[in-house]
């Protein structure tokens, strides 16, 4: 009574098993198939052109480096103008004391003391007008080379981007 046929019961659920497992095996094989089928369809994105990207970066630390070139020679030049101005004031202060310490009448020296504040405000004004173009052309020329880079690398990105939409493209 050991067999299996003898017993309905148990050929019976041994059946449903084995009807189960044909199942489960079924679906299994038809999931692979159709993750199979929408991996196949995936267009994965095209991988950039390493050879272009790294031009791309050097043509970048370039630019960056000529900018701070630009900036640095900028400041150079402001700092050359700006100790020239103060030499020139120092040499100036030198004459203004001797010719306010002269031995003039109260009225002339009040009116030598006014020409000579009216002339050193205007002479500051311009050193300080002077100074701040100077530093005003060094960062337009600093930026500007900023400024055309990115233009530049905006215009490679487009480049890139629309071979990789072509057929064929990289």
């Amino acid at each position: 009574m050991s067999d299996k046929t003898s017993n309905p019961a148990a050929a019976s659920a041994a059946g449903a098993v084995s009807e189960f497992g044909r199942v489960a095996a079924e679906a299994q094989s038809k999931a692979l198939a159709e993750m199979t089928r929408m991996f196949s369809q995936m267009k994965a994105p095209a991988m950039p052109d390493m050879t272009m990207l790294m031009s791309a970066h050097r043509r970048n630390m370039e630019t960056l480096s000529a900018a701070n070139r630009v900036a640095l020679e900028g400041a150079q030049t402001v700092a050359r103008r700006h100790m020239e101005i103060m030499q020139q004031t120092m040499s100036e202060l030198s004459d203004t004391m001797r010719q306010i310490t002269a031995p003039d009448a109260p009225q002339e020296k009040a009116a030598q003391q006014a020409e000579l504040l009216k002339t050193s405000y205007e002479r500051a004004v311009g050193n300080m007008r002077e100074l701040s173009e100077l530093i005003q052309r060094s960062n337009s020329e600093a930026v500007g080379l900023l400024n055309s880079r990115f233009m530049e690398a905006v215009d490679e990105v487009k480049t890139i981007l629309q071979q990789q939409g072509k057929p064929g493209g990289a």
